[in-house]
């Protein structure tokens, strides 16, 4: 330990342990401050893009009979404007604010796995550019950014621009799904000693619920995405109606993820709001803990809507009356939070500043979808605006207001944070002006082109339909919607070049991110405070300076190691001890192994995607190296009469937590893959009469018997970890069973009949490879456990290897169990003895 007399010499200590060398050591970076900003830089550059894709858009439709854009480049246009603006600008915007700030919020120095998060970055970038560059090329999606089938099938875009969507979107939903566990595991074991649950700043307990929503709502579109990419690549026939599959299959999936999408936008966006509105009204936010209830229901009724996009194609009708009540009363906790942030500005002493102005756009904008929300709700009026101009107005009226206003406002609120400057202003209001009369010309215009008729996607219209001014108005509106965001963009450069420097907390806030110096230092906190009251109603500018003075945890330097702390989950009592990797370039190489794989797959070079697969696994295998201990420490001082266990000590730590996570989000995925066998055995056409799918019952029976018992095998060696003998002998018999398995399972695939011929037996391959590869997987983590005894890593007290064995043989044994009940249902009378 090192202890220093002064703050200037302990930040110099911590700065050389937790900063990142300039030049090309910064691809190295695995720092949540520096990739925050990575990813919401390259989220306002595919904005920009997709605001250009909009002109472009505007530009054909101002004018009837246009010839501006011929129809497959419109096509192309409008499919990219939808794709980059949901999936590679506002999802990546608020995982990179949230990157940046939650650690700040919560009084922790970094994300609990940075180097997942610097992977994720990665995946990002190269996903996204896929995108583009099939754009520039001329062979960007052109089936809308839904791909619905059968358009998107290969009879129907026989080119590889659906395959450019199918596999630049699941490599960009990687860097989703490891930001949700990463939040996820990050705000429920890395607050401030002290923070409970419900002390929690109101943003963090957004970020939660959210992340829980992305775990849960992403599998189902990753799952449609592979299926469909699997039709068109192998001939597997899941959306093909006349071989007994179903195109409204990828609807169901589709819009398993894509309705909770929109509250997944909207909560971190509210989440903001709940942050900036006490600050400007100068009092604590009224209704806590009913915010938090409505946050919680919010998330809760988005799973239940998913259909309220399916009105129109023929479902029972008490189905559409059930999903219509569902739809109209998630207006309620919306109503609730929006009650709030009136109330507390109401009974507050509101300052105006140009935040605020962006929070009064909110209310008019996101009111107004809110509304138009409500009328879509109810079938009567959805059958007659189904695909009409008028969902287009409602689908910007909420994520325009519900997304982008909220975002605006947190810039202007939190970029003095990142530059360590104040806002000069001088555009900000003209800026504002142009924004929100731009988009209200742009899209209040389109309810009443949509009510006149005039339907989605269309590449032009004649003038005799009474549309010619209305488009004409809504084109002029959206070139000054542009105007407005421009002016942003150089208000926000002025700032960094011009804007006056200060200490810290400019606004009076309450929150903790307020303490640090600005910019930040790489390490946050010098020593990580203690919470002993609600997070949002602290003092930072009294706060930073005893921290940087190191009074508080881990307030000194210790043996080189980027040291922070786990808490309990509920009561934020001081729990364990952990030491960060420090930066690497193993998750720059690990993206480029799996963008080849992607890009394998994308060329149609199938023999050569195995090679990039084994390849990120083999890289994925290599991130543990150096990492851990090879021997028991027992307590360590954290400060203040403290000592806790190191992380690799502890039974619950996040790593066994991230794990849990993961099998629940491959569980929903799972579950995503029954459920559309199910439909498919319900509901799709030409099941009768097929034949059904052949499963040996000796090779079923016998592969369910060895999975389970490598599962039981696998609990054993964690169960009794003292016992090197029993260990060894546990996990090897782990990886022996799980190859049998794997082995009996790809036997019992073969013999199935052909896949191609009917979704009968399409479905039943699938299902089973998607077992005997968790049976792989299985088989990799109880070997890598071994690998990791034999090196010392692992021992009576440090089991987490163990710990992670366990679960994922106990979640293949699991899957398999169910994959040959739903082989076995859609094959009852194919049974060979």
């Amino acid at each position: 330990m090192s202890q220093t007399s002064s703050p200037i010499g302990l930040h110099k200590q911590l700065d050389a342990i937790w900063r990142t060398p300039p030049g090309l050591a910064r691809l190295s970076s695995v720092n949540h401050t520096i990739l925050g900003k990575r990813f919401m830089a390259l989220a306002l550059l595919f904005f920009a893009i997709g605001g250009l894709l909009s002109m472009l858009i505007r530009a054909q439709l101002a004018t009837p009979n246009s010839a501006f854009l011929g129809p497959d480049i419109y096509n192309q246009i409008f499919t990219m404007h939808g794709t980059v603006m949901m999936f590679l600008f506002a999802i990546p915007m608020f995982e990179g604010f949230a990157i940046y700030m939650l650690p700040k919020l919560l009084g922790a120095r970094d994300l609990a796995f940075p180097r997942l998060t610097a992977y994720g970055f990665w995946c990002y970038l190269f996903g996204g550019s896929i995108l583009i560059i099939a754009m520039l090329a001329g062979v960007a999606p052109n089936g809308g950014w839904f791909m619905y089938t059968p358009l998107s099938s290969k009879p129907y875009t026989p080119g590889i621009n659906a395959d450019v969507w199918l596999l630049g979107i699941t490599f960009v939903e990687i860097s989703a799904v490891t930001a949700a566990i990463e939040l996820f595991v990050t705000i429920l074991k890395m607050r401030a000693p002290g923070m409970a649950l419900t002390r929690m700043p109101l943003f963090a307990w957004y970020m939660l619920v959210t992340a829980g929503m992305m775990i849960i709502g992403f599998p189902p579109l990753i799952l449609g995405s592979i299926l469909l990419e699997m039709e068109r690549a192998f001939d597997l026939p899941f959306f093909d109606p006349t071989r007994g599959g179903d195109p409204l299959l990828w609807q169901h999936l589709f819009w398993l993820f894509g309705h909770p999408e929109v509250y997944i936008i909207f909560l971190p966006a509210a989440g903001a709001l709940s942050t900036i509105i006490p600050v400007f009204a100068q009092r604590p936010i009224l209704g806590y803990r009913a915010i938090v209830a409505a946050i919680v229901a919010m998330a809760f009724l988005s799973f239940g809507l998913w259909v309220h996009h399916m009105f129109t194609v023929g479902i029972p009708h008490l189905a559409l009356a059930f999903f219509s009540a569902a739809s109209a009363m998630v207006a309620i906790p919306t109503a609730v939070q929006i009650f709030a942030w009136i109330g507390t500005l109401a009974s507050g002493k509101p300052r105006w500043d140009i935040p605020m102005l962006y929070v009064f756009g909110f209310f008019v904008v996101f009111v107004c979808g809110g509304l138009t929300g409500v009328m879509l709700a109810m079938v009567p009026f959805n059958t007659q605006a189904h695909d009409s101009y008028f969902v287009v107005a409602h689908l910007h009226y909420v994520l325009v207001g519900g997304f982008v206003f909220p975002m605006l406002a947190a810039i202007y609120y939190w970029l003095p944070h990142i530059s360590g400057r104040q806002s000069l202003y001088r555009l900000s209001i003209p800026a504002f002006w142009l924004i929100l009369i731009g988009f209200n010309l742009t899209f209040f215009l389109m309810h009443l082109t949509g009510l006149m008729g005039m339907p989605r996607r269309i590449s032009t219209y004649p003038s005799n339909w009474g549309w010619d001014w209305l488009n004409l108005l809504s084109s002029v509106g959206g070139f000054i919607l542009t105007m407005g965001f421009a002016l942003v963009l150089a208000d926000m450069v002025l700032q960094f070049r011009f804007g006056a420097r200060f200490r810290r907390d400019p606004w009076q806030a309450g929150t903790l991110e307020w303490a640090t110096a600005t910019p930040p230092p790489s390490y946050n906190f010098a020593a990580i405070p203690h919470i002993d009251t609600r997070a949002d109603q602290l003092r930072p500018a009294r706060i930073g300076p005893t921290l940087a003075g190191g009074d508080g945890y881990l307030g000194f330097a210790r043996n080189g190691e980027q040291e922070t702390l786990a808490v309990d989950m509920m009561s934020g009592d001081a729990e364990q001890l952990i030491v960060l990797p420090r930066r690497s370039y193993l998750p720059l190489w690990t993206a480029m192994a799996t963008a080849s794989f992607f890009l394998a797959l994308l060329f149609k070079l199938y023999w050569l995607a195995p090679f990039g697969a084994l390849a990120t696994l083999v890289l994925f295998l290599c991130w543990p190296i150096g990492l851990g201990s090879k021997s028991d420490r027992g307590p360590i001082d954290i400060g203040r009469g403290l000592a806790v266990p190191p992380d690799v000590e502890a039974p619950d730590n996040v790593t066994v937590l991230a794990n849990r996570t993961a099998l629940v989000m491959n569980g929903t995925l799972f579950a995503s893959l029954l459920f559309g066998g199910l439909f498919l055995l319900v509901v799709a056409p030409g099941w009768q009469g097929s034949s059904a799918p052949t499963l040996p019952l000796w090779a079923g029976a016998l592969a369910m018997v060895a999975s389970l018992s490598a599962a039981g095998a696998s609990a054993m060696a964690a169960h009794r970890p003292g016992s090197v003998l029993s260990l060894r002998a546990g996990l090897v018999a782990a990886i022996a069973l799980q190859v049998l398995a794997l082995t009996l399972l790809a036997l019992s695939m073969g013999a199935l009949g052909d896949p191609t011929g009917h979704a009968r037996q399409a479905v039943p391959f699938v299902t089973l490879g998607y077992a005997a590869l968790h049976c792989g997987l299985g088989a990799i983590m109880a070997a890598h456990a071994l690998w990791r005894h034999a090196q010392g890593y692992v021992s009576a007290h440090r089991r987490t290897e163990l710990v992670l064995a366990r679960l994922w043989n106990g979640y293949a044994g699991g899957v398999v169990v169910l994959a040959l009940g739903l082989v076995a249902l859609l094959g009852l009378n194919g049974v060979a003895p």
